[in-house]
């Protein structure tokens, strides 16, 4: 098994842990909760760690009634947008938030607001741990994101779930993170 040691330079991204993408919420991702206790295990080790959300306006380009694929969810000051109550946020540094315009989709944390690039900058980061919601969608986008800006990148892969719209989607977004450049690593192969 191979171990890799979280340094004072890595920073964990906590990606749309969000009421309405857990269990019971708008657009479920299955099992979407079971990243919460990985998560709250993995933040007490990190010098840095950010959070991420969805902040949809009513009249979403993704929602199903203006031509989009998605039902409404996280819409701006609804409880489906806010974190899922068990997770950790004590933590937390910065709250990013990304699709918050009518006519603007957007799956990447990094192309949000504020400037999450910057603000890992800021802190001297290097090296960005991800887990979230969901595998091939939002997670994917910040991984590649990440690793876009120059962040070498660890995709924790039990610190994440998939939709699967079509059967394998999660396991070929993983491909595809490993393709690019990053590490996909359990969190018991971390190290605090």
């Amino acid at each position: 098994m191979t171990t890799i040691r979280i340094e004072p330079t890595d920073a964990l991204i906590l990606v749309d842990v969000q009421v309405d993408f857990c269990p019971g919420g708008a657009l479920a991702v299955p099992e979407g909760d079971q990243v919460v206790p990985v998560l709250n295990r993995l933040s007490p080790h990190f010098a840095t760690v950010a959070a991420t959300s969805d902040q949809h306006p009513a009249n979403h380009c993704s929602f199903v009634a203006q031509g989009g694929l998605w039902p409404p969810h996280c819409v701006v000051g609804s409880p489906g947008a806010d974190p899922h109550p068990d997770l950790d946020l004590s933590r937390v540094g910065v709250f990013i938030r990304k699709a918050f315009l009518p006519e603007v989709e957007s799956f990447n944390n990094f192309a949000g607001e504020p400037d999450l690039a910057a603000y890992l900058r800021e802190r001297g980061v290097r090296r960005i741990f991800v887990g979230g919601l969901a595998t091939e969608y939002c997670v994917l986008n910040t991984v590649l994101g990440g690793l876009e800006q120059g962040f070498a990148a660890v995709a924790v892969t039990d610190a994440m779930r998939a939709v699967d719209v079509q059967p394998g989607d999660g396991d070929r977004a993983l491909e595809q993170m490993r393709a690019a450049g990053a590490v996909l690593a359990d969190s018991s192969e971390i190290v605090g």
